[in-house]
């Protein structure tokens, strides 16, 4: 029997009978980060990192289980099961089941890119890799984030001449704290929508140095030549009422797509992801040179053909659609 099968609920691993990020509420889970894709509520028990804990508590309440430190191994039921950083957000882990001599590795969702705001991505030799494939196409290739925290600086300053204030939409989790870690040093005032204050605080209090932003003020308040970060849902809310000139933006890897910018209605799209691009997803691979590679959350078919070109056993673990809202 392989250590991880495919369940009605999600990842299953028979030998230790516990699911990672499972989509409905069971008894044990492994949650590798915070994003409620992942991250669902009705656990009995979850496993995650240290890291992530406080983020976990803020978005499912009350949560009862264990928090590891990277490289931390416990054994369940004859499962040696430990984890380790995945670049992507704050606490995100990548899952090392080991079991009668045979490892598998679950990524999660993670990215290669220098993040501050996160532990980078570790390599983790494994039999069978479980890679995410969320931008699995060769159009996808991110551009360096300082190149992009100098767009975002060089729009706002335009957007501050015509006395505009720039509204740039990014995800709560993640997005948002880069951004502002991106904006150290900013000389005019950045503010923060409600929904990203906790988050940040989270971010702030695990020692992230990031730019200072306040509350976003009362309608009324004069915001020409400030920098807001909101979520995409407040677009084409009342909430947008509040500012009398403004240009919105949008910062993720989707805007690598120009249809996705005019699509969405915004004035300006950054390209900016917390997920691996394709030679990342390339490049990890390879370097874990596993025996078999299984992709979920994407299209994986560009990268099964390319990569069975190259001689790798890799195919696609078919998952029920996840609903992604705090990604990209």
């Amino acid at each position: 029997m392989p250590v991880l099968t495919l369940s009605d609920h999600g990842l299953y691993c028979p030998a230790a009978d516990l699911y990672i990020d499972p989509w409905r509420p069971v008894d044990k889970a492994i949650i590798t980060h915070a994003h409620a894709d992942h991250a669902r509520p009705g656990h009995q028990h979850i496993l995650a990192s240290r890291e992530s804990w406080p983020l976990l508590q803020h978005r499912l309440g009350s949560t009862t289980g264990q928090a590891l430190r990277y490289g931390e191994g416990i054994s369940v039921q004859g499962v040696r099961i430990s984890l380790h950083p995945a670049g992507h957000i704050l606490g995100s882990a990548q899952v090392r089941l080991e079991h009668k001599g045979e490892v598998w590795v679950v990524s999660g969702d993670y990215k290669r890119q220098s993040d501050p705001t996160c532990t980078a991505f570790e390599v983790v030799p494994a039999h069978t890799f479980i890679s995410e494939v969320t931008f699995g196409l060769p159009v996808y290739r991110w551009p360096e984030p300082s190149t992009v925290f100098a767009q975002i600086r060089q729009w706002w300053d335009d957007c501050a001449e015509r006395g505009q204030a720039a509204v740039l939409c990014c995800y709560a989790l993640g997005k948002a704290q880069r951004i502002l870690q991106g904006m150290l040093g900013a000389e005019r005032p950045i503010y923060l929508h409600g929904a990203m204050q906790p988050l940040t605080q989270i971010y702030r209090e695990s020692g992230v140095q990031m730019a200072h932003a306040d509350p976003v003020p009362v309608k009324g308040t004069d915001l020409s030549g400030a920098l807001v970060l909101a979520p995409p849902s407040a677009v084409g809310t009342p909430w947008m009422r509040r500012f009398n000139r403004v240009s919105t933006g949008f910062v993720s890897g989707w805007m690598q797509l120009r249809g996705n910018r005019r699509r969405r209605g915004f004035d300006r799209g950054f390209v900016l992801s917390d997920h691996a691009d394709w030679p990342a997803l390339i490049q990890t691979i390879e370097e874990i040179n596993p025996q078999r590679t299984l992709l979920t959350h994407g299209d994986g078919s560009a990268l099964t053909r390319w990569m069975r070109e190259q001689g790798r056993d890799i195919a696609a673990l078919h998952q029920v659609a996840r609903n992604a809202q705090d990604d990209g």
